[in-house]
C-alpha cells in the first residue's frame, strides 16, 4: 500500500472514529428517543449511500415489531405492527445480510431481497433491528463499513435504553405527582368534610369534585339510609333509575364493575346514561352507597388509580353524610332526654309533697321512678269532710302516653273531690271517661279509698290493682283488698264497681303497692322478688314507723335485683296510732 494510500485510510479511520465519538456523546446524552432514531438514520444512510431504511422496535409483550422510524420511498408506515418470527438464532447475530446469509428472512423491505439487518440490544435486552436497503452502487457493504455500524448500532442501542428509562421515569414522575395531587386534594376535602354538618353542603363539595377535579360531566350517588335507598345526586342523567334497577345495581357482587353489554341490557338506565362503571361503597363493612360514572370530558379512559380516587371520594363523602345522621340522632336523642326529665319533674310535681299527715295515722309514700317517665301514681288529698283519700295506681307501658294518662287519672281525682259522690259510682264514671278517650291498649290498674281517721273506717274501690295488704295488729297473716271490679278502661261499666267498708284499729297496718315490687327482677333476669319477699320484708318489720316500713321494703327490692330498676316503685304504708 502507497503512503498516500495508507494516509487516506488513515484520515478516514480517524474521521470515522471522531464521528462515532461525537455521535456517542450527542445520543447517549439525549433523553429524546425520535431523536436517537432520527441521527441513526440520517448518519447510516449518509455514510453508507443507502436510499431507504428503517428502525424495528421489539415489543415483548406481543412479540411484534413496530416500524419506529422509516425514512425512504416505498417503507412502510411508521407506526405500523409487523410480526414477524425472527427467532432466538437470529436475535443473537450482530448482523444479517439478506441473500447471503444462509437465514429465511420476510420481505421486510418491499422490492428489496438484499437488505441488511443490525441488531439492536444492549448486553440483557433485544431492542429491535436497524433495516438497512441496498447501497446506491448495488455493492454489498463491506467488512469496514459493518463494523461502523455496528459500532454505531451499540452507542445506538445504550441511547435507545437511556430514552426508554427516561420517558419510564418521567411517567413514573408523572404518576406519583399525580398521586400527590389527589390525595391532596383528599387531604383537602376531608377538612372541608369534617367541619360541615350540611348534607347538601357535602354533596355540593362532592359534585364539584368530580365535576373539577375528575372531569366527569355524567354521574349518579345513591345512597341507603334506613332501609331505603334514593338518588342523592346526579350530573347530566336524563332518567333516574327505577327502584328495580337500583335494587339489581346494589347487589352487583363486586365493588367495582364495569359496565359491559350484557349488564347494559340488564340495567337499560345504564346504556341510556352511558354509564362506564359502577362503584360501590361501604360503611362499617356494609354496602352503603353507590357511585356510577360515565365517560371522562378529555376523553381519557379510567385507570385503576382513577377507580381507587372515586371510591375514596366516594367513601369520604359517604362517611361525612353518615355523620350528620348521626349527628341528628344525638340531637334528637339528647332532645328527648331533655323532655323526659322535663316530663319526669313534671309528673313528680303531680306527686304530693309533703305527704299529709295525721295525729291519728302514721303515714309514709314515695315514688321512685325509672330511667324513662312512667305510668306509677300515687296521691292523698283531704276531702271537703276533713277524711283523707288515699289512691294509687299503675297505667300499662312507660313513657309519655302513660304519663299523660296517668295525669289525667289525678286531675279526674281532684275534680270529683269535692262532690259529694260515692266511691263506686265515681269509678263508674272515672272508667266509662278512660274507655271512650284512650286507645283500646291504655287501661290503669288502680285502688282507692277514704279514711276516716276519727273513726278508723276505710272505704274504698279496688279497680284491678294489686290488693293492698292489710295486717291487723293482732293477726300475723294479713288480708287482702280485693273487691272492687275491672281495671279502668278495659270496657265500659257494664256491671257497677262495688264499695267495701272496713274498721281499723290501732297498729293496724295498711301496705299499698305496685307490681314495680313484686316483679322486680334479680341480676340474672330469671327470679322476681314476688308477694313471699314482700310480706316476709314487712312482718319482720311491722311493729316499726310506717317510714321504717317504707325503706326495709325499698331496700330489701334494691338488693334482690342488685340495684337494677326497670319500672317504677310506688308505696304507700299506712299505720293506725294508738
Amino acid at each position: 500500500m502507497s503512503d498516500s494510500s495508507f494516509q487516506q485510510k488513515d484520515r478516514q479511520s480517524r474521521f470515522e472514529l471522531t464521528t462515532l465519538l461525537e455521535t456517542s456523546r450527542m445520543l447517549v446524552e439525549s433523553q429524546d428517543m425520535e431523536f436517537v432514531l432520527n441521527n441513526l438514520l440520517l448518519i447510516t444512510m449518509g455514510k453508507l449511500m443507502v436510499s431507504r431504511a428503517m428502525v424495528l422496535i421489539h415489543h415483548p409483550a406481543n412479540d411484534t415489531y413496530e416500524i419506529s422510524k422509516a425514512k425512504g420511498k416505498d417503507c412502510p408506515n411508521e407506526g405500523e405492527h409487523l410480526t414477524i418470527k425472527f427467532g432466538e438464532k437470529v436475535r443473537d447475530k450482530s448482523v444479517i445480510r439478506c441473500g447471503i446469509d444462509e437465514i429465511d428472512l420476510p420481505n421486510i423491505l418491499p422490492g428489496d431481497d438484499h437488505c441488511t439487518l443490525f441488531n439492536l440490544q444492549t448486553s440483557n435486552n433485544h431492542i429491535g433491528f436497524l433495516c438497512l436497503g441496498t447501497k446506491g452502487n448495488k455493492q454489498p457493504l463491506s467488512k469496514h463499513e459493518i463494523e461502523f455500524i455496528e459500532s454505531l448500532s451499540i452507542i445506538s442501542s445504550v441511547a435507545i435504553a437511556n430514552s426508554r428509562m427516561f420517558t419510564e421515569l418521567r411517567r413514573i414522575n408523572r404518576m406519583l405527582d399525580r398521586k400527590v395531587y389527589e390525595l391532596n386534594t383528599l387531604f383537602d376535602l376531608s377538612k372541608d368534610f369534617n367541619i360541615m354538618v350540611d348534607r347538601q353542603e357535602i354533596i355540593r363539595i362532592f359534585k364539584f369534585a368530580m365535576l373539577g377535579q375528575m372531569l366527569i360531566r355524567k354521574f349518579f350517588f345513591v345512597l341507603e339510609q334506613d332501609g331505603k335507598q334514593r338518588l342523592v345526586t346526579t350530573s347530566g342523567i336524563q332518567k333516574e333509575p327505577s327502584s328495580d334497577e337500583i335494587d339489581t345495581l346494589f347487589n352487583l357482587e363486586e365493588d367495582l364493575v364495569e359496565v359491559d353489554g350484557e349488564l347494559a341490557d340488564q340495567i337499560p338506565f345504564l346504556k341510556e346514561n352511558d354509564i362506564r362503571a359502577v362503584i360501590g361503597l361501604h360503611f362499617q363493612n356494609e354496602k352503603m352507597a353507590l357511585v356510577g360514572v360515565g365517560a371522562r370530558a378529555n376523553g381519557e379512559a379510567y385507570s385503576s388509580s382513577d377507580y381507587n380516587f372515586l371510591r375514596s371520594l366516594g367513601n369520604l363523602a359517604l362517611l361525612s353524610i353518615q355523620k350528620t345522621y348521626l349527628l341528628e340522632e344525638r340531637i334528637e336523642k339528647e332532645r328527648m332526654e331533655e323532655e323526659l326529665n322535663i316530663a319526669k319533674n313534671i309528673q313528680k310535681g303531680l306527686l304530693p309533697d309533703p305527704i299529709p299527715q295525721h295525729e291519728k295515722l302514721d303515714i309514709a309514700a314515695t315514688n321512685i321512678s325509672s330511667y324513662q317517665v312512667g305510668g306509677d301514681y300515687f296521691d292523698i288529698l283531704e276531702t271537703p269532710a276533713k277524711k283523707l283519700l288515699f289512691a294509687i295506681g299503675d297505667v300499662t307501658g312507660k313513657g309519655m302516653p302513660a304519663a299523660l294518662l296517668m295525669a289525667n287519672l289525678q286531675s279526674m281525682l281532684h275534680v270529683l273531690l269535692p262532690i259529694d259522690i260515692s266511691l263506686a259510682e265515681a269509678s263508674n264514671q272515672v272508667n266509662d271517661i278512660i274507655y271512650q278517650n284512650t286507645p283500646s291498649d291504655k287501661f290503669i290498674t288502680f285502688f282507692w279509698g277514704i279514711i276516716d281517721p276519727d273513726e278508723l273506717t276505710f272505704r274504698y274501690v279496688n279497680a284491678g290493682h294489686n290488693p293492698p295488704l292489710w295486717f291487723k295488729a293482732d293477726e300475723e297473716s294479713p288480708e287482702e283488698l280485693q273487691e272492687g271490679g275491672l281495671i279502668l278502661g278495659a270496657m265500659p261499666t257494664m256491671t257497677p264497681y262495688e264499695e267495701q267498708q272496713i274498721k281499723l284499729s290501732p297498729d293496724d297496718l295498711l301496705v299499698f303497692y305496685t307490681d314495680g315490687v313484686t316483679e322486680a327482677m334479680n341480676e340474672s333476669a330469671t327470679e322476681e322478688f314476688g308477694e313471699e319477699r314482700l310480706l316476709k320484708c314487712i312482718q319482720e318489720h311491722r311493729q316499726q314507723t310506717a317510714k321504717a316500713i317504707e325503706q326495709a321494703i325499698i331496700k330489701e327490692v334494691r338488693s334482690f335485683s342488685n340495684g337494677q330498676q326497670s319500672d317504677d316503685i310506688t308505696l304507700m304504708v299506712i299505720k293506725a296510732n294508738r
